[in-house]
């Protein structure tokens, strides 16, 4: 190790929509700090992503409470390098104390006195607090199922930029949440040959009746449900920004070319199998896509609100030859799949965060972000306090309570008993 370089109150690592929202309000209260990326800022919105993404959420919903975007219609749904400038332009807004290119090797905890020794790539920071911004997408998850196949072109979500890094041939997208609809249905627009494997999720409406999902869960307090809500931890959501905007329905998907099957079980033998759920699984996203509309529509009685009936949005297309007909195994060759995109999420890392904050699992010890390990803080993960903590108007809440917890801790520390004084 070098010599220490620098020393902070508090140390932030990541400079994502967490580490930003973090840096301002540390900024607010007047507390010390530095923000350490190893990239750019929010890097992964600029190169962790295909190049046509789009935010999930509508512009005037999806920011930070002190920025607008600079989009002529609120409604929009903001490309990604946008969104990358918009939290590049918010740090400059407060002079966010932000250091790109560092990347931090390893923390460990004092023995003896309050605070971490940091291990950087540009040297030794010290720091009483520590706060893990890096985010739960840091290491692309690809199952164990993946086939031995170098004849298979297989790459995660996370490096799909376009269709036109694919060889020639059909496609298998293993995964249906955001990522897989999208990718499946820009590949088959491309005029690939598409296989989409369906698991398990939940399907909201894009909009109803003139409201975007964003609102409705806003109204009917469903961003504010609270973390670990049995059977909702890792849901994965079924929403489009692409285009506009839309709801997603596989069965639409299927007609317009793409081939459903049901969750993928195994590959042998040049083929892959899948479990026979598929239509299990479109009728479960389809519950939980009424339940929001129902919901919807009792708010609005409740209420007495004029907004414009939809009677159509209740309405399904037939179910498709592959739904009623599932595809239970597929010759991989005679298929002409050549490509196999795992859209599977991702896993934290933090093998550089030496500290007694994680279980047996591995998983980060916590309390709306506040550590088991006292002085670490955790901020972005899925469901730190509510199920909106993943965006980015619900990290900007959790950094406001973790660095309020920060404050009150160093007003503990700068105590002075009656002989100190």
């Amino acid at each position: 190790m070098t010599e220490i370089k620098t020393q902070t109150d508090t140390l932030v690592i990541g400079a994502g929509q967490a580490g930003i929202a973090m840096s301002e309000h540390l900024t607010r209260l007047g507390i010390p700090h530095l923000v350490l990326e190893k990239n750019r800022i929010a890097e992964a919105w600029r190169s962790g992503r295909w190049d046509s993404l789009v935010a999930n959420g509508p512009a005037w919903h999806d920011r930070f409470p002190g920025l607008e975007f600079d989009a002529p219609d609120p409604d929009s749904f903001i490309p990604k390098d946008e969104v990358a400038n918009y939290f590049q332009n918010y740090a400059r807004k407060f002079e966010a104390p932000v250091k790109t290119g560092v990347e931090v090797k390893s923390v460990t905890r004092h023995h003896g006195r309050p605070g971490f020794t940091v291990e950087t790539s540009d040297g030794i920071v010290e720091a009483k607090h520590i706060v893990a911004a890096t985010g739960p997408f840091q290491r692309p998850v690809i199952p164990a199922i993946a086939p031995a196949d170098d004849g298979l072109h297989q790459i995660h979500s996370a490096t799909y930029k376009n269709p036109a890094q694919l060889p020639a041939g059909a496609v298998l997208v293993v995964g249906a949440g955001s990522s897989g609809v999208q990718i499946a249905d820009e590949l088959q627009r491309a005029g690939k040959q598409v296989y989409l494997s369906v698991g398990a999720h939940d399907r909201p409406p894009r909009a109803y009746r003139n409201r975007d999902f964003c609102w409705w869960l806003g109204v009917l307090g469903l961003w504010d449900a609270a973390a670990n809500q049995p059977g909702k931890e890792h849901v994965t959501i079924a929403v489009s920004g692409a285009r506009g905007g839309h709801t997603v329905d596989f069965r639409a998907l299927a007609h317009q070319g793409i081939h459903l099957v049901g969750l993928t079980q195994r590959f042998a033998e040049g083929k892959v199998f899948f479990e026979d759920n598929l239509a299990h699984n479109i009728r479960q996203g389809d519950e939980s896509y009424l339940a929001l509309l129902d919901a919807a529509d009792a708010w609005i009685t409740r209420n007495g609100i004029d907004l414009p009936e939809e009677s159509q949005a209740r309405v399904f297309p037939a179910d498709p030859l592959c739904v009623t007909q599932p595809t239970l195994e597929l010759n991989l060759a005679e298929a002409g799949i050549t490509s196999i995109i795992w859209a599977t999420g991702y896993a934290p890392d933090y093998g550089w965060l030496n500290v007694d904050a994680f279980d047996a699992q591995g998983k980060p010890r916590h309390q709306r972000g506040v550590s088991s390990e006292p002085g670490v803080y955790f901020l972005g993960l899925p469901w730190l306090s509510r199920r909106g903590s993943t965006f980015i108007w619900g990290v900007w809440h959790d950094a406001k309570y973790v660095a309020d917890h920060i404050e009150t801790q160093r007003k503990y520390s700068r105590y002075l008993d009656a002989s100190q004084r």
